[in-house]
């Protein structure tokens, strides 16, 4: 999982992405928010992740995030550690200034900027988060059921 910055829009303001992909599958999940807080992290996973990999009985048991202050916290009191605890989800962080490390997550948001905000953005102007989110998600359902995948388990 990684936090990515999309910009600053005009009359919206900053957008940040919340970046999930399973490493074995390639699958990927994104999802827009205004500030990146532990919370916005732990609400993807709460609604995209899971639910996706429980409708397909496969439960997630390993998460790999950077060492942002999204994901790090006092494990008592920090709102993504306790959601991880209250799911059974171990949090692995990658090491400290190699972000080749969480590298599959890194690259899906390059083919993401590459592939769809880049395109997008000279298309069309956004007024909204919810209206650039709908065409991320018509753009992600292409992704992971039409595009050809390469990798060792696709």
């Amino acid at each position: 999982q990684d936090t990515f910055y999309v910009g600053t829009l005009k009359g919206v303001g900053k957008i940040y992405q919340q970046t999930v992909i399973d490493t074995y599958s390639k699958v990927g999940f994104a999802k827009l928010y205004d500030r990146k807080t532990p919370l916005t992290a732990a609400d993807t996973l709460n609604d995209r992740v899971i639910p996706f990999f429980e409708e397909h009985g496969i439960k997630v048991d390993r998460v790999l995030t950077d060492r942002g202050t999204e994901y790090c916290g006092s494990h008592e009191r920090h709102e993504y550690e306790l959601y991880l605890a209250v799911e059974d989800i171990d949090h692995t962080r990658t090491k400290v200034k190699s972000p080749q490390t969480n590298g599959i997550c890194e690259r899906f948001n390059k083919t993401v900027l590459e592939e769809f905000y880049r395109v997008a953005f000279r298309k069309k102007v956004y007024d909204s988060i919810e209206a650039l989110q709908a065409d991320l998600d018509t753009w992600l359902e292409t992704y992971n059921q039409v595009r050809t995948h390469q990798g060792r388990w696709c």
